[in-house]
């Protein structure tokens, strides 16, 4: 059973990984990320500690907070970990340009209500 109490360490965790992937990819087109293999690995093993630590949020916390898609980022981690040879790079840079930015608006809004 997951801890209510951790939430707010794993919402840090989320935002801390979201930070890093901002920081790996500023400036960059998805060309040159795709190019650059450090910068692409160290984005998408971020993206998985993002789908790990939303996968270990409390189910309490993630019902009271329906308005993100928590199942997807569940799933997005899936297919990174386990599906790793097939990554389609348009959809993990769409998670870059689009998901990420509301989702780390979110978390910050989470984490000041704790």
């Amino acid at each position: 059973m997951r801890e209510p109490l951790r939430d707010k360490e794993r919402l840090n965790h989320i935002l801390t990984a979201i930070q890093y992937v901002e920081d790996y990819t500023n400036g960059l087109t998805q060309a040159q990320l795709n190019s650059d293999l450090l910068h692409l690995h160290a984005t998408v093993y971020n993206i998985q500690i993002i789908g790990e630590a939303v996968y270990k949020l409390s189910l309490e916390f993630k019902e009271n907070h329906p308005q993100t898609p928590w199942k997807v980022i569940e799933k997005m981690r899936h297919v990174l970990v386990h599906d790793y040879y097939q990554i389609n790079k348009d959809v993990l840079w769409s998670v870059i340009t689009e998901d990420l930015p509301p989702l780390k608006a979110q978390v910050e809004e989470y984490i000041s209500n704790l």
